[in-house]
């Protein structure tokens, strides 16, 4: 008895967390993947097997310009985010000395997770509008003659609203790599006669590399799938597929609402697996 005990236990013991993982992730999938399937005739879904769903979304411009505006955003956001969590990242983990100052101002960079992501992207209209502060800023200083335009609900402000919400998803990873790699090597390396710029690119990004992946992971998975931000910083004049899928719910078609729901997660899950293929992320877990 206590012998099958012994053999149980480990199984009964995960038995509540693949209960939970079933009942959120895989169950609701699984709906979502059936529904994509079935039929929407202007007032009410039924269930079939039917493509006319799918190939609603490959035929139609809109929908395809929606999903390369969508890469778009992707692009441009990861590129920020790397460029901004580089410099930071390096500066926490080889510019400060002690780990208290360290400490403190990685938490700084928590700091906008303190509040929502609504509040968030609120706050940057009386910045960006065209009375905010930057425009009468530029006004005053007489670099521009009249507000401009682009600052906000455009692709600038909705790229700078998903930096402003994911750039720490980029920053904490990349930060964590840094502080992984022996002091020794870097020492060596300017033993050895290598410059500062040498020592960044044969040492300290090559072992950021798993971090790099991570939060990349994170930024790409994050930017396919918002629509909040697109909503708000785009004034309704920008497009996303979280934005379309949302604007189908909406409108109650449900079957072609989840048939964009499984093409962007299947998107979504290639270019993690690309990533995977590439780095080995195993280290930093």
């Amino acid at each position: 008895m206590y012998k099958a005990w012994k053999t149980f236990q480990p199984y009964l013991l995960a038995t509540p967390q693949t209960l939970i993982f079933l009942m959120f992730l895989v169950f609701p999938i699984t709906m979502i993947f059936i529904v994509s399937f079935w039929e929407f005739n202007g007032y009410a879904m039924t269930p079939a097997f039917s493509f006319a769903n799918y190939v609603n979304v490959f035929s139609s411009k809109v929908s395809l310009s929606t999903y390369l505006n969508t890469f778009k955003y992707v692009v441009l956001v990861w590129s920020a985010c790397v460029a901004i969590a580089l410099p930071i990242a390096y500066y926490l983990a080889f510019c400060i000395e002690r780990d208290s100052v360290r400490i403190l101002l990685f938490l700084i960079c928590t700091i906008p997770f303190w509040t929502s992501n609504i509040i968030r992207m609120i706050s940057w209209i009386p910045l960006l509008g065209r009375g905010g502060l930057v425009n009468q800023a530029l006004l005053t200083v007489g670099l521009v003659q009249e507000p401009v335009e682009w600052l906000l609900y455009s692709d600038f402000a909705i790229v700078l609203g998903m930096v402003h919400l994911f750039n720490f998803f980029m920053i904490a990873p990349v930060f964590n790599s840094m502080m992984r790699i022996d002091r020794s090597l870097i020492t060596a390396a300017r033993d050895m006669g290598a410059s500062g710029f040498e020592v960044l690119k044969e040492i300290i990004l090559p072992l950021t590399a798993p971090g790099l992946a991570i939060g990349t992971i994170f930024v790409v998975t994050l930017t396919m799938g918002e629509y909040v931000t697109v909503r708000l910083m785009g004034g309704g004049q920008s497009a996303s597929v979280g934005k379309l899928i949302s604007t189908q719910i909406g409108s109650l078609q449900y079957p072609l609402a989840a048939a964009n729901a499984v093409i962007l997660l299947l998107i979504t899950l290639v270019l993690v697996a690309g990533i995977l293929r590439v780095v080995d992320i195993r280290k930093e877990l």
